[in-house]
């Protein structure tokens, strides 16, 4: 399960997705929208995706799957307006060991984080604004 949505993410259906008797551990990383950036009280954060981003998100999946012992990854990204609290963001990992599981899991969303086309606008609630390169 790869994408980029604009609808509210389930933390649930990415564990679902990864689902594996084959794996001993699970890794799931959930990144939602917080109330200060650098010391700074946000009010909202908007996500924009570039029409190459579903693309770069897969080839970010397959060089994890292809350096790690993965015997089912997950990832999704949501785009569009989102508030305190939601869920932007949510990667899962399943390997034999647990250790490995962890491993490929930080590399995937670090990596979703440095190479996927996904921009973030955030307000601050003093009505200033800024826009991210990569996604948080």
């Amino acid at each position: 399960m790869l994408g980029i949505r604009d609808t509210p993410l389930s933390v649930d259906e990415v564990l679902g997705a990864v689902g594996d008797h084959a794996a001993g551990g699970t890794a799931v990383f959930v990144g939602t929208v917080r109330e200060q950036d650098h010391g700074r009280p946000v009010t909202l954060l908007s996500y924009s995706a570039h029409p190459s981003a579903g693309e770069v998100l897969r080839q970010v999946a397959e060089k994890v799957a292809g350096d790690y012992p993965v015997t089912a990854l997950a990832a999704v990204h949501r785009v569009g307006d989102l508030r305190l609290g939601d869920i932007a963001v949510v990667v899962a990992v399943a390997c034999p060991h647990r250790g490995e599981a962890f491993e490929a899991c930080r590399k995937l969303i670090d990596d979703l984080k440095q190479e996927v086309p996904i921009w973030k606008h955030q307000v601050f609630a003093d009505g200033d604004a800024e826009w991210v390169g990569a996604c948080d």
